[in-house]
């Protein structure tokens, strides 16, 4: 399965802003399960599973885990940090197109690319230059 890095980014700022829970159960496993279904896909169930693994493994955010789903206990500093600079549409944009050109980004790589974006934004706005 690919990364997808807007997922990825709507997911930690979905958190940040207080959702909390994330339905991992299919509709196919509810009813092998015989329980109500939620109208997910095992496609889209896996997908977000995917990817709810890859937000906790990059120490984002830290997670419970329970059969139905995954809890999202808090956005660790560096999820905070990511958040912080991809929040921007334009930025993010701006962000996804430097790395499409590279033709290739690590999750590091990319969030450099976005707080170079933020700190530009910011030294324009203000004029002043930041050293870091």
């Amino acid at each position: 399965m690919k990364r997808d890095m807007d997922l990825i980014r709507s997911l930690v700022l979905e958190i940040e802003n207080g959702r909390d829970w994330f339905e991992t159960t299919s509709d196919e496993t509810a009813e092998i399960l015989g329980i109500e279904g939620n109208g997910v896909s095992k496609a889209e169930a896996d997908r977000l599973e995917y990817h709810l693994t890859l937000l906790e493994s990059a120490g984002f955010v830290e997670f419970t885990h329970t059969g139905e789903g995954w809890i999202a206990e808090r956005l660790s500093w560096k999820g905070h940090d990511f958040a912080d600079s991809v929040r921007d549409e334009e930025i993010w944009r701006r962000t996804k197109a430097g790395a499409s050109a590279a033709k290739g980004f690590t999750v590091d790589l990319l969030v450099a690319l976005a707080k170079g974006f933020v700190k530009k934004q910011i030294e324009d706005r203000t004029g002043i230059t930041l050293d870091l």
